[in-house]
């Protein structure tokens, strides 16, 4: 069965377009001022637009008020929310409530121990995404698009949850090895097709999504 992939962080009609011809199963919009790839829900609503019944829309939100989350919800219609903060279990069952989508919450993973703190949102995220923990050294770090890898094996099959999606580093190159360590139903990335920061390269997409479906 081929690996679905997400494309995030797009941000013009040409991206979308291109990551929905070459096979995107999910395009991701960033509402958090501080990325390069944030967008504005009008923007987004444009977007949405065109992959809606195409792919799944996710919004990426970081400890997002309130006040976001339903003018997101109201705005952009996006099928699933993706908590990249720090929100709580508790907090993924409000969004959750507020606005009547699944939610995934990422999980930065380094060590063993950080991936067992997935285990705590099993009743409240629709699913986990796993990405690299930015190294305290790493200077205006984000709190995802980083471009770093982990240690895939940390999640490799019997390690983790039975069902997630794998991030963190992956470009073409390397995805269709980290699907085989890993197992990974769901890939997600966002700087490893990108030629500069928020900026994203439609032939890195094309060549990515290949990668990664013609994986295991």
């Amino acid at each position: 069965m081929p690996t679905d992939v997400k494309i995030c962080g797009l941000s013009t009609p040409e991206t979308v377009t291109a990551a929905l011809a070459a096979g995107a199963d999910l395009v991701g919009f960033v509402f958090f001022p501080k990325s390069p790839r944030n967008v504005s829900t009008a923007t987004a609503k444009d977007l949405a637009r065109i992959a809606r019944g195409k792919a799944k829309i996710v919004a990426l939100i970081v400890d997002a008020e309130d006040a976001l989350i339903d003018e997101i919800t109201r705005e952009v219609a996006p099928d699933l929310f993706q908590a990249h903060g720090g929100e709580t279990p508790e907090r993924i069952a409000e969004i959750n409530r507020r606005s009547g989508r699944p939610v995934i919450k990422a999980i930065k993973i380094k060590s063993d121990a950080d991936v067992a703190q997935a285990k705590a949102y099993e009743t409240t995220a629709a699913l986990i995404l796993y990405d690299a923990k930015a190294p305290e050294t790493l200077k205006n770090a984000l709190p995802g698009g980083n471009g770093i890898a982990f240690d895939w094996t940390l999640v490799g099959s019997g390690k983790s949850l039975p069902s997630f999606i794998l991030s963190g580093g992956l470009n073409p190159a390397n995805v269709a090895q980290a699907v085989k360590v890993t197992g990974a139903r769901i890939v997600d990335v966002s700087s490893g097709v990108e030629k500069s920061p928020g900026i994203k390269d439609i032939t890195l997409i094309r060549e990515f999504i290949a990668a990664a479906k013609g994986a295991r």
